[in-house]
């Protein structure tokens, strides 16, 4: 057998033996293939007829939860805030305390309340004015930087349904330096190296479900 012969049996079983491995990894198809049709006894069966399917209907509201005991008065309140004003927030509502602690408590510190007037309710206003005057009368002087919360807490929560009124009160532990000094700029207390730590618990409301986001400072405890 000449020696082209015998290359073109080597090469023939080497064609054969591919073919038959393609067939076996990839599977065969032989002309039309109809699509598969589902087991009869499987159509309009619902997902929750699976035994290892639970359907858990509702839950509990994590951005409620997350801050009072699920079940509590306060959830409650938050829950009908948000019935009242769907894309009412608890995180962000706390967030933004965040914020207004800083800038109210600062307003005051340095007696101009004009910048917070909007956000502070009519009798809480008149008090720190009052507080103002008189540190003024007394012709003592404040310097102070704020430098963080570090502690909120969400105390309670209220709601009103006859007047759809939410409040919530917030617990704060703020960092800030302050100095007071007399008339002759003489330091009476603080420094500006000391921290200090203040606890205030704030009351804020607001009338929910209007275009008005902005909550007022209606109460406040030191």
């Amino acid at each position: 057998m000449s020696a082209a012969v015998i290359q073109l049996l080597v090469l023939a079983g080497i064609a054969i033996f591919l073919i038959l491995r393609l067939r076996s990894v990839l599977g065969t198809r032989e002309g039309f293939e109809k699509p598969q049709v589902p087991d009869e006894s499987v159509i309009g069966r619902q997902v929750s007829d699976r035994p290892d399917f639970e359907v858990i209907e509702g839950g509990p509201d994590h951005d409620i939860t997350d801050h009072v005991a699920e079940g509590s008065d306060a959830a409650i309140a938050l829950a009908q805030m948000k019935r009242v004003e769907p894309g009412f927030s608890v995180g962000d509502f706390l967030q933004g305390s965040r914020g207004a602690y800083e800038m109210i408590l600062m307003a005051f510190e340095h007696g101009d309340l004009d910048p917070v007037a909007p956000f502070l309710a009519p009798d809480v206003h008149d008090a720190f004015a009052a507080g103002i005057a008189h540190r003024r009368q007394q012709g003592l002087s404040v310097t102070a930087n704020f430098v963080g919360v570090r502690e909120l807490t969400l105390v309670d929560a209220t709601f009103d349904p006859a007047t759809d009124i939410g409040e919530i009160t917030v617990r704060f532990l703020g960092e800030l330096t302050s100095i007071v000094r007399d008339a002759t700029g003489t330091v009476l207390e603080g420094s500006d190296t000391e921290i200090k730590r203040q606890k205030d618990v704030w009351s804020f409301a607001r009338k929910m479900g209007t275009g008005d986001p902005n909550w007022q400072l209606v109460a406040t405890v030191e």
